[in-house]
This record gives C-alpha cells, sequence and structure tokens, in this order.
C-alpha cells in the first residue's frame, strides 16, 4: 500500500531542478520570477464523470489535465513556468499513477513547465492544477480590450471534440475510425502556447480568450468585458476534419458551441493580419478569420453570404444538468 508521501515521492518529485527555488517537500514551494515579469496564474479543476469519463485513459487525462490549464496561459499570452497538482484518488493505483504521471510529464517537458508542489487524498476522482506563466507588463491579451473594428480570429479547428462527445453518448452515428479521430481533439487538445505568446510578445493581438466552452459563449465573455458586439461567420468557422465531412447544420451547431476545444479565440486589427498569418505559420499553427468586432453591442450570426442566421447555441454550463 503506497502511502501519500510515497506515492508523490515516486510519481510526481523529479530529480532534475527547474525555475523554483524550492520545489516539492516542503510546506510552501518558492519560485522566483524574471526580473521585470508579471506572473500569470490559472487555476482548472476536473472531476470524474463531469470534465472525462470514469475509466478515462490515465495517461491521455495526465495530458489533458494540463492542457487546459496551459490553454488559459496561451490565452493570455504568458510562457509557463511551473504548476502544482491537487489530487484526489479512490485508490492509489500503480499502473494508473504512472500512466498519469507520464500524460502529465510528456506536455509539461514540452513546456518547460515545472510541478513544483501540491497535495493528495483520498476521494472520488478529482484534478486541480494551478498553473504559472510570466509575461511582460502590458502585454497581456485580456478580455477587456477588444476594440471595434478589430478582425476576429480562431486558431486551430472546433467541433471534433463535441463530435466524439455525441459518438460517446450515442448521440449521432460514427463509425470506430471516425470517434478515434475525433476522439483525439477531446482526449489530448493541444494548447496554443506558442502562438498566444507570439500574439502578446509582439502586441499584434488586443483581446483573446481560450475556447473550452463553446464558441458563442466564451466569445460573449470577450464582448461582455469590451463593452463591444460581433457579427461571426459561422460559416467561416473552420470545422475539425472528422466533423467537416458531416452535414451542415451540425458543422454549424458544433463549431460555435461544441465546446472542449482549446483554441485561441483573438481580435486584432486590420493593419496586423499579415503580421498574425505570419506567426501563426511560425508557431505551427493554423489561423483563420472569421468576423468582426462591431461597436453595436450583441453577437451576430450570419452565413456565408452575409446573411442572418437564427441558430439556438448555448454554451457549457458547468451547473446545469449533466
Amino acid at each position: 500500500m503506497l502511502s501519500e508521501f510515497d506515492l508523490i515521492k515516486q510519481y510526481f518529485k523529479r530529480p532534475r531542478p527547474g525555475r523554483a527555488a524550492l520545489g516539492i517537500g516542503d510546506d510552501c514551494a518558492l519560485l522566483v520570477p524574471s526580473p521585470g515579469m508579471q506572473m500569470a496564474i490559472s487555476s482548472d479543476m476536473l472531476v470524474e464523470d463531469r470534465h472525462f469519463f470514469a475509466g478515462a485513459d490515465a495517461r491521455m487525462l495526465g495530458h489533458k489535465c494540463l492542457a487546459v490549464n496551459l490553454s488559459d496561459l496561451a490565452a493570455m499570452g504568458a510562457r509557463p513556468v511551473a504548476f502544482t497538482l491537487a489530487l484526489a484518488l479512490p485508490a492509489a493505483n500503480r499502473d494508473w499513477l504512472a500512466g498519469f504521471a507520464a500524460g502529465l510529464f510528456a506536455l509539461a517537458d514540452q513546456h518547460g513547465c515545472e510541478l513544483i508542489g501540491g497535495d493528495t487524498t483520498k476521494g472520488p476522482l478529482n484534478i486541480c492544477i494551478t498553473i504559472f506563466g510570466e509575461l511582460a507588463p502590458g502585454h497581456a491579451l485580456r478580455r477587456d480590450a477588444a476594440i471595434a473594428g478589430d478582425d476576429l480570429w480562431i486558431s486551430g479547428t472546433l467541433g471534433d471534440a463535441r463530435l466524439a462527445l455525441a459518438g460517446y453518448r450515442k448521440e449521432y452515428p460514427l463509425d470506430a475510425a471516425a470517434l478515434l479521430a475525433a476522439g483525439a481533439r477531446m482526449h489530448t487538445p493541444s494548447p496554443r502556447v506558442a502562438l498566444g505568446m507570439a500574439l502578446a510578445d509582439a502586441r499584434l493581438a488586443h483581446a483573446a480568450i481560450d475556447i473550452s466552452d463553446g464558441l458563442v459563449g466564451d466569445l460573449g465573455h470577450i464582448l461582455a468585458a469590451s463593452r463591444v458586439g460581433a457579427t461571426l461567420d459561422v460559416d467561416a468557422l473552420p470545422a475539425g476534419p472528422v466533423l467537416a465531412a458531416q452535414p451542415q447544420a451540425l458543422r454549424r451547431s458544433f463549431c460555435a458551441a461544441g465546446g472542449d476545444d482549446y483554441e485561441l479565440c483573438f481580435t486584432a486589427p486590420r493593419s496586423r493580419r499579415d503580421a498574425i498569418v505570419a506567426a501563426a505559420h511560425a508557431s505551427g499553427t493554423a489561423v483563420t478569420r472569421v468576423g468582426t468586432i462591431d461597436a453595436a453591442p450583441g453577437l451576430r450570426l450570419v452565413d456565408g453570404a452575409g446573411h442572418a442566421l437564427d441558430l439556438q447555441l448555448a454554451a457549457f454550463d458547468h451547473f446545469a444538468s449533466a
């Protein structure tokens, strides 16, 4: 039987030093910010049967729980530095812990992000990460900075994660190959850290948010904070490769309000279009212009010809019935 401290030592304490002056093993970690930089801090909690299925693959779960936090840093344009992990486990299963830690650290190492502390306890499976990043003062991509006349951009593709969920729930028929491909976007999202940093470092974008609960809902947070509106070309939204082969109505719904995409939605001046395309190329991330920020409040959904669409869409609500 693993004790709490043996569990931490065996699966989560790593020998090589990182940015922390003091890491795992004391009452607090000591983190040294780079001179002249601001810290960006975010927390996300993933709960079994709410954010992931019971029995989910441990390695993929380790990846996803850190990816969703890295995505928050990406949305602010921050460079990842370190994170803490609070983990409630029904049992200390060695195989599960080994897989989870492997997925977690594989992604952490890609982004130079060090585990510096946390907590473990027994209970229903619950994973909470607090992540720390840094960026230059005045460079953060805030939600309240969109300006009327800005272009509206999306990174990557949308909708495959929601399509996978529909397949798992038997809401929509998918063959095994399609479900496997769509499921990869749901279980192992790619946080757009390099793109977010490029947008912030060169001050190419005004406002940004990561798309976790569905585009229309998350974009709505930018519009509310910035006191602006937007016109969104729903047919310009970049559908994931599996969703792209599905009927138009499904593409529109899942791209606009699917959730679990962890792409970036950002606004930027028209004058920065070429620079944004170049930054996206350099970061290995596709970007698509999908609309404009308007002075008039509200979100207007249109088709490719500019005609108004009457779509009944809703973002994910953590307190709604599952």
